[in-house]
């Protein structure tokens, strides 16, 4: 059985980034291997090492760049990497991450899909659902654990009231979350190994596929700056407050 990861070169959380006018300035910004895809490619090597998988294919969709990502992915253990390149961001949107991702479902048949929950720099937390409707696959969100057994796979969920089991058939999708395992590091021999695996760079128009965002970021603004607080001298006056001014009660 494949086992397919999605990974995806974000720009690293404590990166302080600039706003120019309504544009963010990212050109100091340091970009690292989403940190819940880790666990999504963690996850793949030991389904493999323990018998459950035979290959682990990681892929992203991006620019040039990204194949650093893919081989981090490659140095912990991963077999190969696919990049579906796209240069101008302007032309993705999730639904297009999604729409790519579907083709490469449909070329190399996985038998399990494997995605962090969301992505740490953006949050929006959809390709994963989004993939799951175009693909028909059944989908297991926000995993703290995975077992698979024969066609089924078994996912421990983190959810509001604490954590709930699904039994879904695969193939199948499962996005991790941050208790599904602790994720390794690359050691110099996987570092080396990792320059000479496969790493295919395919255009999407090679998956048939029109790019065309259908949702734009128009521009990016501060939040309005906090007024400063005030004492009250009682709690009459508390009420009034928030009943006059916050409009809260």
């Amino acid at each position: 059985m494949k086992v397919l990861v999605t990974v995806k070169r974000a720009i690293n959380p404590e990166t302080k980034v600039k706003l120019v006018g309504d544009k963010l300035d990212l050109s100091g910004a340091e970009y690292v291997l989403n940190y819940f895809d880790e666990y999504a490619v963690e996850e793949a090597i030991r389904l493999r090492d323990g018998g459950k998988a035979d290959e682990v294919i990681v892929v992203s969709v991006g620019s040039d760049e990204a194949q650093k990502e893919l081989r981090t992915a490659l140095a912990v253990g991963a077999d190969r990497a696919i990049l579906v390149k796209v240069d101008d961001d302007d032309e993705l949107d999730t639904l297009g991450v999604a729409k790519i991702l579907a083709a490469i479902v449909e070329k190399e048949q996985p038998g399990l899909v494997l995605m962090g929950k969301l992505s740490v720099d953006s949050e929006n937390n959809q390709v994963g659902q989004m993939l799951g409707a175009l693909t028909g696959m059944p989908q297991g969100t926000f995993a703290h654990s995975l077992a698979l057994d024969g066609d089924w796979a078994v996912v421990g969920r983190e959810v509001d009231g604490g954590t709930a089991d699904v039994r879904i058939k695969l193939p199948a999708i499962v996005t991790a979350d941050l208790r599904l395992n602790e994720p390794r590091y690359a050691n110099l021999p996987g570092i080396m190994k990792a320059k000479k695996k496969q790493l295919d760079v395919i255009d999407p128009d090679d998956l048939d596929i029109e790019l065309e965002a259908k949702v734009t970021t128009l521009g990016y603004e501060r939040p309005p700056e906090r007024k400063a607080g005030v004492t009250v001298p009682d709690v009459d006056s508390l009420i009034a407050k928030l009943r006059n001014e916050a409009k809260v009660i």
